[in-house]
């Protein structure tokens, strides 16, 4: 209706629960927006009855309702708006398994409750609408400790083990923001006997996180004003023409999603938190797929092969290089970092990814400012034990420089300065 908001409504309702199935009661909150509410092209494109409903889905929220409330809290009305203000911005759906890496208690106040997942609402069934199909997908609330193990595995498989516990959401994933123990400090045998066993045999299922990072070019003089470099901090990056980048975002999007929509856009600075995204992996891992590799040929960038790079990343996207190599490379699949500031993406592939333009001959390969980097089981071994320390950020002192001369790499993490202010 032409507000600043993206949402037109959030219902909130009074919820008794099931005490049967140990369900406590709660506020259930509804969003209203994010799908097609009017079917006139004002706010969503109508594409007929049979597809999705704008965007396809609504955030639905349930928060434990505190003894003596007679009212419902409003801020999960302002946390809806935060992230379908994303949606819109991005254009980046969510799906249920999605986490949302959010750094800051979900109600301002002192909760180790400041991330959050994504799953099916276990009441509200996907309905279809005049204006399409509307799936409801739940915000639950979760610690840091259990989005990192949500990374570092899969937000399926840590929402099963909240399923369980009751005092940490329970059959219906309800978010209490007064817990203050993670399901692994209330039962430890989760992270050895769940977590860290699933990881083992299956990997991790994120496949790329926007963040903050840069890449140069050690191969080029930098005075070279032909090079078409990534972000080169303390000078403006070449800008790529529109097609180059619908080429880029169209060719990550077939590797990284099973949705319809570009994968990993950059995030509006509104709010600096890092919105990630955690998918299913297919089976065969590909950066192209046949059925839409047609759509834009690779030809319209040339491949530019370099000798020696120095790759760039903050504090907390260096903490997931880890995860990276161990869960994703080891297990032949890949992982791409995307720049929230500019068009800057970094991928890295293991051998057995197709559709890679880095090839065990030339493993730096560039496309404009997206570097794939392509790296063998072997080095991969070794970069993990270098890297260690990453694990333990909290001794660690920045910046920080890590180097393989014989490969040529480096890889520094930097203040966050460094990224918010280029000329800094």
């Amino acid at each position: 209706l032409g507000g600043p908001d993206p949402l037109d409504y959030v219902s909130m309702y009074r919820n008794l629960g099931n005490p049967a199935l140990n369900v406590p009661e709660h506020w259930h909150y509804v969003s209203f927006g994010l799908s097609d509410l009017y079917g006139d092209n004002r706010v969503h494109e109508f594409t007929g009855t049979d597809g999705p409903s704008g965007f396809g889905f609504e955030l639905t929220f349930r928060l434990k309702r505190e003894t003596g409330e007679s009212a419902p809290p409003t801020w999960p009305a302002e946390l809806m708006q935060g992230l379908a203000r994303y949606v819109f911005q991005s254009e980046n759906t969510f799906c249920s398994g999605d986490h949302v890496s959010w750094h800051s208690p979900l109600d301002n106040s002192e909760s180790r409750i400041q991330h959050m997942l994504l799953t099916e609402d276990p009441q509200m069934q996907p309905v279809q609408t005049p204006f399409g199909v509307v799936t409801f997908l739940q915000i639950v609330g979760v610690c840091t400790e259990e989005l990192h193990a949500a990374q570092q595995w899969n937000g399926q498989g840590i929402l099963e083990l909240l399923r369980t516990v009751p005092v940490a959401g329970g059959p219906w994933l309800i978010t209490d923001m007064r817990r203050g123990e993670t399901i692994f400090e209330i039962d430890p045998h989760l992270q050895q006997e769940r977590v860290d066993k699933g990881i083992e045999t299956d990997g991790s299922n994120l496949s790329g996180v926007s963040a903050k990072c840069a890449w140069d070019d050690l191969s080029r003089p930098p005075e070279d004003d032909e090079d078409s470099r990534s972000i080169c901090i303390g000078t403006q990056p070449r800008r790529l023409s529109g097609k180059d980048t619908e080429q880029i975002r169209e060719t990550l999007r077939r590797g990284l999603e099973i949705n319809s929509k570009p994968v990993l856009p950059p995030i509006n600075a509104q709010r600096q938190n890092g919105l990630n995204h955690d998918r299913a992996p297919s089976r065969k891992d590909s950066l192209e797929s046949d059925s839409s590799a047609a759509i834009i040929p690779h030809e319209l960038i040339r491949t530019r092969q370099l000798e020696s790079v120095h790759l760039k990343f903050n504090q907390e996207s260096g903490a997931l290089i880890p995860l990276c190599l161990r869960g994703r490379l080891l297990h032949g699949r890949h992982f791409t970092y995307k720049s929230i500031t500019g068009d800057t993406a970094i991928t890295f592939v293991s051998t057995g990814v197709e559709g890679a333009f880095a090839t065990e001959e030339h493993p730096y390969a560039a496309h404009g400012p997206w570097l794939q980097i392509l790296l063998t089981e072997e080095f991969v071994e070794r970069m993990l034990e270098d890297l260690e320390d990453l694990n333990s950020p909290e001794e660690f002192k920045l910046p920080k420089e890590y180097s393989w001369p014989e490969k040529k790499l480096k890889v520094s993490i930097l203040p966050d300065a460094v990224f918010d202010n280029p000329l800094h």
